[in-house]
């Protein structure tokens, strides 16, 4: 399947979450794949003293596998993009903690998503934040315009990754910090689970392993690389996210216990 493919499947499946957010739907779906609350990867992310001031549309439309606002360690004043922002509830967390002399873009290429992450906005009443339609792999922002660039399981669904690795390079200033959630795998995983394309849209397929991911950091001119387990994901886990895949959810289960892991990935951008 090419990657346009992949991108289009992508869109349509992510403006469809956004649809069910929207119409008041549960966020909890029938299977991983849909990302909803109940997906043991995308549940209990957030503090709740985080999300309280937030619209409970922007907290439902959470399809991340971790808190990258919350390990960021963002400052006063910084500019922060994040790459591939759903909802916006990341860009609406970062805005806060950045105050009003810094500013949050959020990236999605998604109509439906850019649509409700505004609104989400709106609601919240935040105004420095700004949402952008585009690709992770063709940011829309000049060089060396980014202090921060932050993601929430978004990476994973690209099918360029060296792509969008070069492009964060190319936005952030010298000096500049990529710190990332992502879904990483330890090891070898099944042939079945990188073949289906059902589990891109869950960020499990495309998920790099952890000598992979440094490696591609670094090519595209990355430094002090690291990645730091988040969340290791169990036999039971992975049932839970390979339910109605069609595959053995049992005896796949058995082969990546402990396999997937979500990271925080931190790298910097060299000074000049």
């Amino acid at each position: 399947m090419s990657d346009e493919s992949i991108k289009e499947i992508v869109k349509q499946k992510y403006g469809l979450a956004a649809l069910r957010v929207t119409s008041g739907e549960s966020g909890c779906c029938d299977t991983a794949s849909s990302r909803g609350a109940c997906d043991p990867i995308t549940s209990k992310l957030y503090e709740a003293e985080e999300t309280a001031t937030l619209p409970a549309e922007a907290v439902a439309a959470s399809l991340g596998c971790g808190n990258p606002t919350a390990l960021a360690e963002l400052a006063p004043g910084e500019v922060v993009l994040d790459l591939g922002s759903g909802g916006g509830i990341d860009v609406l967390l970062s805005a806060k903690r950045v105050g009003p002399a810094g500013k949050a873009y959020g990236l999605d290429m998604t109509d439906e998503m850019l649509a409700l992450a505004r609104a989400n906005q709106v609601k919240a009443g935040v105004e420095n934040v700004e949402f952008l339609k585009g690709e992770i792999e063709a940011i829309p922002l000049p060089a060396e315009s980014v202090d921060v660039i932050i993601s929430n399981c978004v990476i994973n669904l690209s099918a360029d990754k060296d792509r969008v690795f070069a492009e964060a390079f190319r936005v952030l200033k010298p000096g500049g910090r990529f710190a990332v959630s992502d879904v990483v795998v330890r090891g070898t995983v099944p042939s079945a689970i990188r073949k289906s394309v059902e589990l891109w849209i869950g960020c499990v397929a495309g998920a790099l392993e952890d000598v992979e991911y440094r490696a591609k950091l670094a090519k595209a001119g990355f430094a002090a690389i690291e990645l730091e387990p988040t969340r290791v994901y169990r036999a039971d886990d992975a049932r839970d996210f390979l339910a109605g895949s069609g595959m053995d959810a049992d005896a796949i289960g058995r082969e990546v216990d402990g396999k997937f892991i979500s990271a925080f990935v931190r790298a910097r951008k060299p000074p000049k």
